[in-house]
């Protein structure tokens, strides 16, 4: 199983010192990867919250997105060597997650600043650490999905 229920997800942390960042991760990338990789090395462990359908659909970030279901975003997610556990979230952020995990490190991409995430508050609050890290240049699913529709088709 790709997803990790939340009882499931509390039981299994303890002990350990839990790196979380959340996300669509809908096509994945090279970017996607280094930005995982760096989000694990802040942590024993690196949990991933992933945005259901629904969530994306409402961060209106295209109407045919995401492109990828929920089962097989958390399928590749999962897959990686970097990803320990990967939970879903409905919400448009994962406070609620957040609050429940309390990860010692929330990790976000160098597009956010901390004063863009209303979760920051909630992990400043229990004593956790917040980072942001730089992002691959040049790489997001918007621009993959971009050149994919201005492609001609082949053959």
């Amino acid at each position: 199983m790709s997803l990790t229920s939340l009882a499931d997800l509390l039981e299994w942390r303890q002990g350990r010192r839990v790196a979380f960042t959340n996300g669509v991760f809908d096509v994945l990338h090279a970017g996607h990867v280094t930005y995982l990789a760096q989000a694990r090395s802040f942590g024993d462990v690196l949990v991933v919250g992933l945005n259901t359908d629904e969530s994306v659909r409402r961060l209106g970030k295209a109407p045919n997105r995401p492109v990828n279901t929920l089962d097989d975003r958390a399928t590749v997610l999962a897959a990686l060597r970097v990803v320990d556990r990967v939970v879903a979230f409905d919400e448009d952020t994962p406070e609620r997650l957040i609050e429940a995990l309390r990860p010692e490190v929330h990790v976000k991409g160098g597009d956010y600043t901390e004063a863009d995430l209303p979760e920051a508050r909630i992990v400043r609050a229990y004593g956790g650490d917040v980072r942001i890290v730089p992002l691959l240049e040049g790489r997001s699913t918007t621009a993959i999905l971009g050149r994919l529709a201005a492609s001609p088709p082949e053959g």
